[in-house]
């Protein structure tokens, strides 16, 4: 036996066990499924111009440098496995006629934050739902995964709302056309300081985010014949406070709120055209890329105060079968910030996105491509600059179910 089998083999055992575990079983009766799932993929870019070494292996706009030779001369290539995606799922019956548990665990290798520009587990899903319920880290509901196009690019359209979020998630209506879902989610708050640094130092390093309260998001969503539409709106508060500093003063805090318009519309056999248009204040931190959630505006020293910064985002994507083995994806995507007054010239006020592919996929588990990218970040100021690059991929899925 090979190891991946052995490997899977334990996985399976596992579930089985802890499903076993979970409630009585009879001969006759299944106690749940446990899946496998996900794929290896490996991705050949060659960036035409530069970006951000951390962020080599995707295009994000605000990773691209305003400034000429920020990060070495231009054409760079890069190999990476980062994409490749390994999860679990599965459902455990309950008994009496109610709902399964659901559950949900996922990873990918393509490294964040701390971890920008390494091969290293960065978790997507894990959570469970029953009935109406959910609990744990997966879309946030203010979120729309249904218009994200059919690209190759780990990233995708910067315009778009995308975060995967902890939280708790309350979905009272759900049938075969309409479901409307309400959350508390975990807050995030990025803020800029500005200017503040150049005419106070002290106070322009230890100003930090302030998250007391979570959000609160809700969505209506409805399905039919010839696509779906989606109608989402957040409202959260966006806070600051000052470290080593008596009651942490200065302090104070805005509200954030939000509207995200989404939907798909069935065209033809297969394709589909992909629509989204976000708008609000404070809500660059559930955006998939760009901006931030609040910054000094006024004047300085006594009457500077928050703003909490104005943003809207549109995507519009049309994904193309050519046949039941080659398709296109083209589109175009851009994020534009409405910049407070006491922001620096060099932060970041919009970012463009736009790409075109031809993917091939000649067995069901297989698929190789190219695709054509294209980026510009516009600052602040009066700086600028632009991305293009090439993208050729190879993806194998893989998955296996089990009945329990």
């Amino acid at each position: 036996m090979s190891r991946n089998k052995s490997v899977c083999g334990c996985l399976c055992a596992l579930a089985g066990a802890l499903l076993a575990g979970a409630m009585p079983t009879s001969a006759s009766a299944s106690v749940g499924t446990f899946n496998i799932y996900g794929f290896a993929m490996a991705d050949y870019i060659y960036d035409i111009n530069r970006v951000d070494p951390a962020w080599d292996d995707t295009l994000r706009p605000s990773k691209i440098p305003t400034v000429e030779g920020l990060f070495g001369s231009d054409g760079q290539s890069s190999f990476s496995a980062k994409q490749s995606r390994f999860g679990v799922k599965g459902d455990i019956p309950v008994g009496s006629g109610m709902d399964d548990i659901t559950f949900k665990f996922e990873f990918d290798l393509f490294g964040v934050g701390v971890d920008a520009g390494q091969t290293t587990f960065r978790l997507r899903h894990a959570y469970g739902e029953w009935g109406q319920f959910l609990a744990g880290q997966t879309n946030s509901v203010f979120m729309d995964i249904d218009i994200f196009p059919n690209v190759i690019d780990y990233w995708g359209p910067t315009g778009m709302v995308f975060l995967r979020n902890p939280q708790f998630r309350w979905t009272p209506i759900k049938d075969d056309h309409s479901t409307f879902a309400i959350a508390i989610e975990k807050p995030s708050n990025d803020i800029d300081v500005g200017t503040i640094r150049e005419f106070d130092p002290e106070l322009g390093n230890n100003l930090e985010n302030d998250q007391k309260y979570p959000d609160l998001t809700a969505h209506y969503n409805y399905q039919d014949t010839w696509g779906h539409v989606q109608l989402a709106a957040i409202l959260r508060n966006v806070a600051y406070d000052t470290v080593n500093t008596h009651n942490n003063e200065p302090k104070g805090s805005e509200t954030g709120w939000g509207v995200n318009l989404t939907g798909h519309i069935n065209v033809l056999e297969k394709d589909k055209v992909l629509l989204g248009v976000v708008y609000g204040d404070g809500i660059a931190s559930y955006m998939n890329d760009g901006g931030v959630d609040l910054a000094p505006e006024g004047a300085f020293p006594n009457n500077v105060r928050a703003q909490a910064v104005p943003l809207l985002g549109i995507s519009a994507y049309y994904d193309h079968y050519w046949s039941g083995r080659w398709s296109t994806s083209l589109g175009y995507s851009i994020t534009k910030i409405d910049n407070a007054n006491l922001q620096d010239t060099s932060a970041f006020r919009s970012g463009e996105y736009a790409s075109i592919n031809l993917l091939y996929t000649p067995v069901k588990n297989f698929m190789v491509g190219g695709e054509f990218l294209w980026g510009q970040r516009s600052d602040n100021g009066p700086a600028s600059g632009d991305d293009m690059r090439i993208q050729i991929s190879a993806k194998y899925d893989f998955g296996a179910s089990i009945s329990l």
